[in-house]
């Protein structure tokens, strides 16, 4: 029963680590659009507000896939743990 939830907790934290991969992405795609909205404003200076506007709204989109996974993992490490160990005593009969 032990070693069972043993292996269940060390999973548990395998796929917290994995669910926080996916903040590498907001990372790797608000960079390349901040960098192509640089590009945007030094070619034609007018189109500031546009440009920013339409920056920032396509930052607060793509920033909350890497919520999204914060809010996976924290539920992972700390609110699984005790609901599997429920369903895994309740199938052991102990």
């Amino acid at each position: 029963m032990e070693l069972a939830i043993g292996i269940m907790l060390g999973l548990l934290g395998l796929g917290a680590g994995i669910a926080m991969i996916a903040g590498i992405g907001p990372g790797i795609g608000e960079g390349e659009a901040v960098a192509k909205a640089c590009e945007a404003i030094g070619r034609q200076p007018e189109s500031k507000s546009a440009v920013t506007s339409t920056l920032i709204m396509g930052c607060a989109i793509a920033e909350t896939t890497g919520l999204y996974a914060l809010i996976v993992a924290i539920l992972l490490i700390f609110v699984a743990p005790g609901s599997f160990t429920a369903i895994l005593k309740e199938a052991v009969g102990k």
